[in-house]
């Protein structure tokens, strides 16, 4: 592929499953459009960061949903779902409900990178408190965790905003929040800035 081709960058991934996995074809989808002396940049968020050809964009997408990858935009956005590896199985583990928040919010244009994390037990693998907005399954409800921040000397975990919910209130209060810091946040203000900012009892009204 010649260096004068305009690229531009976006993320894929093989989708919410029972770890960060990818198939051949998958990894053999990728190489076509890479040159033996790049890099692949793989994200702490699960996805992997790739240049592409700007005027192949769509069938260069198309082709690796075909094989099971998920694109996204690089940028201001919702990042795909961060998630556990659903160890106990589908069902218990509540694979279907990361799978619908991932389908509801991924790539929805925000002030600053946003990221959600989804764990399916207590255990936290999935890192649901150190993340913008987390996502507990406690038994056969959830809670919903706000305002966490991983990085730098004042990382803290994020605040309990609700909890025992179904899923249909999670998802109502994810697609909510998310609304609300679109609207309301300022421009490139971090999530957790906008959360203290705001206020928990303001973002549960």
């Amino acid at each position: 592929m010649g260096d004068d081709v305009k690229k531009i960058k976006i993320a894929i991934n093989g989708g919410i499953g029972f770890g960060a996995k990818l198939k051949t074809k998958q990894l053999v989808a990728i190489s076509k459009y890479m040159n033996e002396d790049e890099e692949l940049e793989l994200t702490t968020f699960q996805q992997l960061y790739i240049e592409i050809p700007e005027d192949q964009k769509e069938e260069i997408m198309e082709e690796f949903e075909r094989v099971g990858l998920t694109c996204f935009p690089v940028g201001n956005f919702v990042k795909s779902l961060r998630t556990c590896n659903f160890c106990k199985g589908e069902e218990e583990e509540g694979m279907p409900v990361a799978k619908e928040i991932n389908r509801r919010i991924a790539g929805k244009p925000v002030p600053f990178t946003l990221k959600v994390a989804y764990t399916g037990c207590p255990v936290g693998c999935g890192e649901p408190l150190v993340n913008d907005i987390g996502i507990m399954k406690m038994k056969d409800h959830y809670d919903l965790y706000v305002g966490g921040k991983a990085k730098g000397k004042d990382a803290e975990v994020g605040t309990l905003l609700q909890e025992n919910l179904t899923p249909d209130e999670l998802y109502d209060s994810i697609e909510k929040i998310i609304s609300t810091y679109a609207e309301q946040g300022k421009k490139r203000e971090q999530f957790y800035k906008f959360v203290k900012r705001r206020g928990k009892e303001e973002l549960i009204k």
